[in-house]
């Protein structure tokens, strides 16, 4: 079903974030350590993104405890489905890249 999804590098890099449960400020840290500091999201650009893998069933926020401001989201079943697939797809970029310039 999302064998054919390419995932733009802000949306991987949430996903991947959100292997384990996080809030929006730990998600731009896990994604700017991740990408060895490539990838900086802005809290609009975030917020925006977190939006719309919400309305994609990807992801889902977590309940807020009382008096917290902090919303803290998690990956859904197929969000996790959906990482994986690109994991793989990922994989077999790298892998069909090194065939070739090996001369395979």
């Amino acid at each position: 079903m999302y064998e054919n999804i390419a995932l733009t590098e802000t949306t991987y890099y949430i996903l991947l974030a959100l292997y384990r449960p996080n809030h929006g400020y730990g998600i731009m840290q896990k994604a700017y350590d991740l990408s060895g500091g490539r990838v900086r999201l802005a809290a609009g650009t975030l917020y925006g993104a977190l939006n719309t893998l919400c309305d994609k069933h990807w992801i889902e926020q977590l309940p807020a405890e009382a008096g917290s401001r902090k919303k803290e989201y998690r990956l859904t079943e197929e969000g996790l489905d959906v990482l994986i697939n690109e994991i793989e797809r990922l994989r077999e970029l790298v892998n069909n890249g090194d065939a070739v310039m090996k001369g395979e």
